[in-house]
């Protein structure tokens, strides 16, 4: 498989183990995106550790997986990424639009930050 899930209780990890996301991983991965929601997923981290490459398909499976938690009022957040992909981010000026992380702890507290926020604005 191109990519691990792991479903912890306030977030699920969707972990890239190929080095290129684009043409034949993308819409695999958008389909686990749709099906992780329809299950009731709303905070994803997506560590892309292992990717070295990512063209526009894949980017394009990153801005759905980041839509549908924002839809459900979650949280999507990559980490992980190499320089190459970090500047295609850059160049498509959509890094003011995803939360980025340097590690996957960070993701992680980024996430249960933003459960905490959500919560207290609950109250």
């Amino acid at each position: 498989m191109n990519f691990s899930i792991e479903s912890f209780e306030k977030y699920t990890l969707v972990k890239v183990e190929a080095e290129k996301v684009g043409g034949i991983i993308s819409p695999e991965l958008k389909a686990k995106f749709v099906e992780l929601n329809a299950q009731g997923v709303r905070n994803i981290v997506f560590d892309m550790g292992n990717a070295r490459y990512c063209d526009s398909s894949g980017l394009s499976a990153i801005l759905v997986g980041n839509r549908l938690c924002k839809n459900s009022n979650g949280t999507f957040v990559i980490c992980h990424l190499n320089e190459m992909v970090s500047k295609l981010i850059q160049i498509s000026q959509l890094e003011s639009i995803l939360n980025i992380t340097p590690t996957q702890q960070e993701a992680i507290d980024f996430v249960m930050m933003e459960e905490v926020g959500r919560d207290l604005d609950n109250d």
